[in-house]
């Protein structure tokens, strides 16, 4: 049985400039903040990205697995708000601590914006703040990967200074198909450091 997306064609009705943005780290969800993030989570599957289901989920699946990633120490959640409404989210996941040779990058998973929501400059805050909070931790890099059907996950991306290293011709398969996935990485630097090209070496070498 499919499950009904709010997709809020006419919503918000004010000119741009006139809404409130924020992006913050959450430990806890209140209920409706889970609701208003399961349904901008729906939505986004639907229009085609953001997380690896391919058809909007249930009330209940949603709710345990953002329940999930507020138990899972290595991840944390962050919240993307317009007017105060949860309309999308990103994780950034830290390496275990028993893989210390990649221990100074993070990774970037499940970033997105509800549909209804995009146009307002929340997608390049929701990854400013991703991105500072992984440099604040002590990361030099921070990775990703998108499926190629997703071109505007990957116009976001790339001019946002993320650097293409790679691709997988068998990335996924989606409505019977299968589909190529791009992955990515950014240098960061790290307040009050050395710089990430001194810590990290020349990149390549040994």
């Amino acid at each position: 049985m499919s499950v009904p997306v709010q997709t809020r064609p006419d919503w918000p009705p004010k000119p741009p400039s006139a809404h409130a943005l924020s992006v913050e780290r959450a430990d806890t969800l209140s209920d409706a903040d889970m609701a208003q993030l399961c349904e901008a989570t729906n939505a986004a599957i639907a229009e085609g990205g953001g997380f690896g289901w391919v058809e909007a989920q249930s009330r209940a699946t949603l709710e345990r697995h953002f329940r999930g990633v507020l138990l899972v120490p290595e991840r944390e959640l962050f919240l993307a708000r317009l007017d105060g409404e949860v309309v999308g989210s990103a994780q950034l996941v830290r390496p275990p601590r028993n893989n210390e040779a990649q221990a100074f990058a993070a990774q970037l998973s499940h970033a997105y914006i509800a549909p209804y929501a995009r146009g307002f400059g929340l997608a390049r805050l929701l990854m400013r703040r991703v991105e500072e909070r992984a440099a604040s931790l002590g990361f030099r890099v921070l990775n990703l990967d998108v499926r190629s059907t997703q071109t505007g996950a990957i116009s976001l991306f790339e001019g946002l200074g993320y650097v293409r290293w790679g691709a997988h011709p068998a990335y996924a398969r989606v409505d019977g198909q299968t589909v190529a996935g791009f992955f990515y990485y950014r240098l960061l630097e790290v307040p009050g450091g050395r710089s990430t090209e001194a810590a990290l070496g020349e990149l390549g070498g040994d």
